[in-house]
């Protein structure tokens, strides 16, 4: 648990992931996601809906240390142009940020904004996306081929299947958010999903599997189409 809370967040020290960090992905997630509905709660009793979105964005930023929108950033950079798949790969990798990077990054920001603002707080639909984002980036990381080939992070994850405790994970993801509405809850729960799957087919196609930026960015757009269908005139 303390090597997924380092892995997912600036927090719990350096400590190198194991093949059991990934079981524990979907316990941080839903941690995480309770901890800014909390922040949600708590900061629309004192300021504005708009206001409070704003720092429940930013608190989200914080908590991850920009870790998954960088990953959205740099994947947007490399999968969205037309560039061989090495190309791809070495634009991922470079520390720089390029149009189609901005571009995307820019939106996502202002519909998670946008979104947070037109709901009410739902401490139970951020636990239930949080939870999913990361769900499937464990599932994704135990399923898919890694598109930097051997070492790296793949090497990291390596050794048995555990998928039934990520099958759990995912099942409680869905089960947190129909607590906060159960047909919105699960409509929007299952959006996120498929345009969680919708980022890892695109890379499939594009450099032949997963990296760690894919993760992140398959996991930021999951969390943010879940919140702007949640925002929809149920």
């Amino acid at each position: 648990m303390r090597a997924a809370v380092s892995f997912l967040t600036p927090f719990g020290g350096a400590r190198r992931p194991g093949p059991r960090t990934l079981d524990w992905f979907p316990v941080v997630g839903a941690a995480m996601g309770l901890l800014l509905g909390g922040l949600w709660w708590a900061t629309r009793r004192i300021w504005p809906a708009p206001l409070a979105a704003g720092l429940v964005v930013l608190a989200d930023l914080g908590i991850t240390g920009l870790l998954h929108f960088d990953g959205l950033v740099d994947a947007a950079d490399g999968l969205l142009p037309h560039l061989d798949r090495d190309r791809r790969l070495a634009v991922m990798e470079a520390p720089d940020v390029g149009a189609f990077g901005v571009g995307v990054g820019g939106v996502a920001l202002l519909l998670r904004w946008a979104a947070l603002a037109a709901l009410r707080p739902g401490v139970l639909l951020l636990g239930g996306l949080w939870c999913l984002s990361r769900t499937g980036m464990a599932i994704v990381s135990r399923t898919q081929p890694y598109a930097r080939g051997p070492g790296g992070l793949a090497a990291a994850f390596e050794g048995p299947s555990r998928l039934g405790l990520l099958a759990a994970g995912l099942a409680g993801a869905f089960a947190l958010a129909a607590g906060w509405r159960v047909g919105p809850g699960l409509v929007s729960c299952a959006a996120g999903l498929g345009a969680g799957v919708l980022v890892i087919v695109l890379a499939r196609r594009r450099v032949g599997g997963y990296t760690g930026d894919v993760l992140g960015a398959s996991g930021v757009v999951a969390e943010t189409v879940g919140l702007v269908v949640a925002a929809a005139r149920w």
